[in-house]
């Protein structure tokens, strides 16, 4: 979907930047983030590990570890989630905002049945009875397609499998019908038969529900289906930002074409894939200038000497992109989504 004129977003981060302390010193994991997300449509945060989006998505949560530094606005339905303390911010995890982690088996307790650890979730945010929660729970499992849902409620976590540990997850998030799923790695330790199934599920319920999603992802492949708009990160800011067919087809930065041409696909077969050179850089020591310089192949002495700040590229205000010489880079070659 597409904002609707005078719709107000439901999340608007503004200037968002979180530091760690180190043995080094105060580190900045994410710099100067900015973006909104409406009622109802689906945004992808897509980058490399380490550029910064599990921590984005971590700090809508406020699940940092102790000693995070978080700056900034982060608003949901218009209320400052920094500035809400911590019993305030429980009442909203799991209610108004839920996520679904990437580590099902390191989410969900060990020691707990499945059906146990829905049925509190639903429990700790409403004002009902445990047997009704159960109850609850056994038709969210029957409704992310978990089979024999009035047995797999008695089971623990061990006797799941990936796929299904997933699937409960998944249950568990929209338990108390969110208004926001953020979904981090959802398919990460899944084969890609089961990733398919998943995002489908996800899908489904995003529908079933209205909620609105953030989707975070290294995946720019899973996004295409999936996602009303993207933002592509690295080294903890955002380097391109557009509707997903603007980032498919019309992408005026070196980061994004980069990870776009390290997609397999079908109709390129036989034809090697072109990899970014190097490896992101270490948030303890950024090169000079423009992150990226050091694996660019269109880098130039500007690049080292001055940042490039992200601007609006293109006929639509929605296609913004970091780069010095985004107006010169050549058409893209093979569209693609």
């Amino acid at each position: 979907m597409t904002a609707t004129p005078g719709t107000e977003p439901l999340l608007r981060i503004q200037d968002l930047t979180v530091s760690f302390p180190t043995e080094d010193g105060l580190v900045q994991a994410v710099r100067e983030v900015s973006f909104d997300v409406y009622p109802g449509e689906v945004v992808a945060i897509v980058g490399e590990s380490g550029s910064g989006k599990s921590v984005t998505a971590m700090s809508i949560m406020r699940l940092h570890p102790k000693g995070a530094q978080m700056e900034g606005q982060i608003l949901f339905d218009g209320t400052d989630i920094l500035s809400l303390s911590e019993k305030e911010m429980r009442a909203l995890r799991g209610d108004d905002i839920a996520m679904i982690f990437q580590d099902p088996m390191t989410a969900l307790n060990p020691v707990f049945t499945v059906g146990d650890q829905i049925a509190e979730m639903i429990v700790t945010h409403r004002s009902i009875k445990r047997g009704e929660a159960m109850s609850m729970a056994e038709d969210l499992l029957g409704k992310v397609g978990v089979p024999e849902a009035s047995t797999r409620i008695n089971q623990y976590p061990h006797e799941f499998s990936g796929g299904m540990r997933q699937r409960a997850m998944i249950a568990m998030a929209i338990a108390n019908e969110p208004k926001l799923l953020i979904a981090d790695e959802p398919t990460t330790a899944l084969d890609v038969t089961i990733q398919a199934q998943v995002m489908e599920v996800v899908r489904d319920v995003r529908e079933l529900t209205g909620a609105a999603m953030l989707l975070i992802t290294h995946d720019l492949g899973l996004v295409a289906g999936a996602a009303d708009r993207i933002q592509v990160m690295y080294a903890g800011q955002i380097f391109e930002r557009g509707t997903t067919n603007e980032i498919f087809y019309e992408s005026q930065n070196p980061y994004t074409r980069g990870l776009m041409h390290s997609i397999p696909r079908v109709d390129y077969v036989g034809t090697r894939l072109t990899p970014i050179p190097g490896a992101p850089p270490s948030v303890l020591a950024l090169p000079a200038g423009c992150a990226f310089r050091p694996r660019c192949t269109h880098a130039a002495e500007i690049c080292r000497e001055q940042p490039a700040t992200l601007e609006h590229f293109g006929p639509t205000p929605t296609h913004m992109t970091r780069c010095h010489f985004a107006a010169e880079l050549p058409p893209l070659e093979g569209a693609r989504a």
